[in-house]
């Protein structure tokens, strides 16, 4: 095995993705390199990309898409608009990866990893933490928060048979009391031309339905939804599903389709409505479109929130992991 590390960037990563077509889906939406960008473009400054390939002779084995500041290295990302990451390797080759990635890192002065956050699931948890453990590298890792994700049923009517006999019969009763005021629509965004005016309509929403979300939704995070929303789009993974009363607007859901997995990343809905459940039922109705296409599972993400559970979703724990190389 001839294992070789090479510098990459950013703008390249793209033209990796084929490359491991035949072999891995790069392990989340949070990880592919439109979404990556995205982030860089408005929140990169004061760091420095540290992207690295690892090949065995011709062929990729693994993506470390990191950043550093000072003598430490982070995957790309902020836990605020990234609810995970990872490590993009081929199964198989972890150890061999990551023995490479962490030569590298040592060489480079690099003195420890802090990634966050990661899931029991990921790369980070099941084959880089126990090599560095190996390797008598210290290691922290604990748990910081918690997402929701479910896997969905191949119908509409097996889903809600696997909701508690209590929110199976809340579900119902809110959406009967809904379509009892008028005419019901769930519909997509389709249109580029529709894109601006209802990303302005989904963030007043999204101000008036909670004082923290308000907060959080500054000029500069605008932005970032704008340019993640199109950028999304391009590529084909966007899904702005709204909900309509008598042609009105009263919920948005902005959610991203990618590997038969439906990403709930955010919602708002009209606080006027807040009588007839819009918030939640925005959701009900993306789950059931989810389940009508076919995808296999539908990733609530990180968040707390009493809702994810009551309509399926189960709890994935996520972790901070810090490695002192």
């Amino acid at each position: 095995m001839s294992l070789i590390v090479s510098e990459s960037s950013l703008s390249d990563l793209q033209a990796y993705q084929s490359d491991f077509e035949q072999s891995l889906k790069w392990p989340s939406v949070f990880m592919l390199p439109e979404w990556m960008q995205t982030w860089w473009q408005i929140f990169g400054e004061g760091l420095k990309p540290y992207i690295r390939i690892v090949k065995d002779g011709d062929k990729i084995i693994g993506i470390a898409p990191l950043m550093t500041k000072d003598n430490t290295a982070y995957l790309i990302g902020s836990t605020d608009v990234c609810d995970y990451v990872d490590f993009i390797v081929v199964p198989g080759s972890e150890q061999e990866f990551f023995n490479t990635l962490l030569d590298d890192l040592k060489k480079n002065g690099i003195k420890t990893l802090d990634l966050k956050h990661v899931r029991p699931d990921s790369t980070v948890m099941n084959s880089l933490i126990p090599l560095v453990e190996g390797r008598k590298c210290k290691v922290t890792s604990e748990q910081e928060a918690v997402s929701f994700e479910m896997d969905l049923p191949s119908s509409y009517d097996e889903y809600i048979q696997v909701l508690s006999t209590k929110q199976r019969h809340e579900v119902r009763r809110k959406l009967r009391r809904l379509n009892e005021e008028g005419k019901i629509e769930y519909r997509f965004i389709e249109e580029c031309s529709e894109l601006p005016a209802a990303l302005d309509t989904f963030f007043r929403m999204f101000t008036e339905s909670r004082e923290d979300k308000a907060a959080f939704l500054t000029d500069r995070m605008k932005s970032y939804f704008r340019l993640l929303a199109d950028n999304m789009r391009k590529i084909g993974l966007l899904k702005l599903g709204v909900l309509e009363l008598d042609s009105k607007p009263v919920a948005e859901i902005m959610c991203f389709d990618y590997n038969d997995c439906i990403y709930l990343y955010n919602s708002g809905y009209d606080p006027q409505y807040v009588s007839l459940s819009v918030g939640l039922l925005s959701k009900v109705f993306a789950i059931e479109d989810s389940i009508a296409r076919g995808k296999k599972r539908f990733d609530f993400l990180k968040g707390a929130e009493t809702y994810k559970g009551h309509l399926g979703g189960q709890e994935v724990p996520l972790y901070r992991c810090q490695i002192f190389i």
